[in-house]
C-alpha cells in the first residue's frame, strides 16, 4: 500500500513550494481547506468520520499537487464528495456545491469555473489516481475510545480527559499531524497531552503486564515520552501559529483545564461546533472499530482511470504505476480552472 507519512523536510519540499508558495502560506491554505470541509460537512449533518476522511484526502492530495494548479475549495468539495461515498454517508455533488456557494465569497466561488459540478466530478478522477485508490482511512477517534476503556481511575476525570483529547483530534485536522504519525500514535499523544492539562494521571489499567512501564505500551510499541512531548508540542505550535493575532480566538490548548465544560465544549480556534464537539455521550468506553467498510470491489463505478501522466504522483508506493495511454476524456476543456494560470488568493 502507499506510504502516507512524511518527515518534516518533506512537508516543506512540496509541489506548492516549488511553485513559489512559501511554507506559511501553504499551511494557511491547508487550514482553510480543512476548515471548509468541516464547515460544509457540519452544515450537511455529516459525521465526524466523513469529515475527517475528507480532510486526510485533502492533505494527501497536496503532497503531490500544487495549490496553484488546483484551487483548494474545489479540491475540498471533491474530497468531501468522495469521503461521503467511502464512509457510506453519500451526498449529491450538486448539494455540496450549493453549500459551498453559501459559505464562500463570490471571488472564491469563481474558482469553480462555469460548470462547478463538472469541475468537482473531473477532479475526482485525479484525486482517486493521486491517493492511488487507497480509500479507507483510520482516525484517532476509535483509538481514543478503545484505549480509554482500559484506563482505571475516577470516571468523571477520565471522561473529562477523553473529551479534551477528542477536541484536540478535531483541532489537529487543520494541521499536518495526520501526515506525520499513525492514528494510534496521535491518539496516545493527545490523550497524554489532555491528561497533563486535566491533571489526570493514569496509575493503573486493565491488561497491564510487568513489561508495561506506561499505559500506552500495551497499545503502541516504541512510543517514548519524548515522542509524545514532541507531538503535543507540534500540535500546540501549529494551532498557535494559526490563531495568534488581533481578534482571533484562543486555541483549545491555551484554555486552563478547569475552564473546560462539556457540553457545549471548549473554545476552539475554528470557533465551530465541530471542533468544540465532545465525544458522543451515548457511546460506552469500549473498543470500537472503524465504522466505514466497503466491499473489495468498491467503487464499482470507477474503472482504472486512463489518466494523463502529469496528474500521477511520483511513485512512493510499492505498486507500479499503471502503464496506460493518456486520455483527455477525464479532464476538463480549456475553460477549466485546472491550469497553471490559476492564482490562489
Amino acid at each position: 500500500m502507499p506510504y502516507w507519512y512524511y518527515e518534516k523536510k518533506e512537508l516543506k519540499d512540496t509541489p506548492s513550494f516549488h511553485d513559489g508558495i512559501d511554507f506559511e502560506t501553504e499551511s494557511r491554505y491547508r487550514k482553510e481547506g480543512a476548515r471548509f470541509i468541516i464547515d460544509t460537512g457540519t452544515k450537511m449533518d455529516l459525521g465526524y468520520n466523513t469529515m475527517a476522511t475528507g480532510v486526510v484526502y485533502f492533505h494527501r492530495f497536496y503532497m503531490y499537487h500544487s495549490f496553484k494548479t488546483f484551487p483548494r475549495y474545489v479540491t475540498a468539495c471533491c474530497c468531501l464528495f468522495l469521503a461521503g461515498k467511502v464512509e457510506e454517508t453519500p451526498k449529491k455533488c450538486k448539494d455540496i456545491i450549493k453549500i459551498a456557494s453559501e459559505l464562500l465569497s463570490k471571488n472564491k466561488f469563481q474558482t469553480f469555473g462555469d460548470d462547478p459540478k463538472e469541475e468537482v466530478m473531473t477532479l475526482e478522477r485525479i484525486l482517486l489516481q493521486t491517493i492511488k485508490f487507497d480509500l479507507q482511512i483510520e482516525h484517532p477517534y476509535s483509538f481514543l475510545l478503545k484505549y480509554a476503556k482500559c484506563l482505571k481511575g475516577d470516571k468523571a476525570k477520565l471522561e473529562k480527559m477523553l473529551q479534551m483529547a477528542w477536541t484536540f483530534v478535531n483541532d489537529s485536522l487543520c494541521t499536518t499531524l495526520s501526515l506525520q504519525w499513525e492514528p494510534e500514535v496521535i491518539a496516545v499523544a493527545l490523550m497524554y497531552l489532555a491528561g497533563k492539562l486535566s491533571k489526570f494521571e493514569v496509575v493503573d489499567w486493565a491488561g497491564r503486564q510487568p513489561n508495561h512501564l506506561r499505559w500506552w505500551d500495551m497499545f503502541v510499541e516504541g512510543v517514548t515520552m519524548d515522542l509524545l512531548e514532541v507531538t503535543g508540542a507540534k500540535l500546540k505550535t501549529d494551532l498557535k501559529s494559526q490563531t495568534d493575532g488581533p481578534g482571533l480566538p484562543p486555541t483549545s490548548v491555551d484554555v486552563v483545564p478547569s475552564q473546560y465544560s462539556y457540553p457545549p465544549g471548549v473554545t476552539s480556534y475554528t470557533n465551530s461546533s465541530f471542533s468544540a464537539q465532545p465525544f458522543p455521550q451515548n457511546v460506552p468506553l469500549q473498543s470500537t472499530s472503524n465504522s466505514s467498510s466497503y466491499p473489495p470491489s468498491y467503487p464499482p463505478s470507477y474503472p482504472p482511470a486512463q489518466a494523463n501522466s502529469q496528474y500521477l504522483p511520483p511513485s512512493k508506493s510499492h505498486h507500479p504505476q499503471p502503464q496506460q495511454p493518456p486520455s483527455s476524456q477525464f479532464y476538463p476543456a480549456s475553460q477549466s480552472s485546472f491550469s497553471s494560470s490559476y492564482q490562489p488568493q
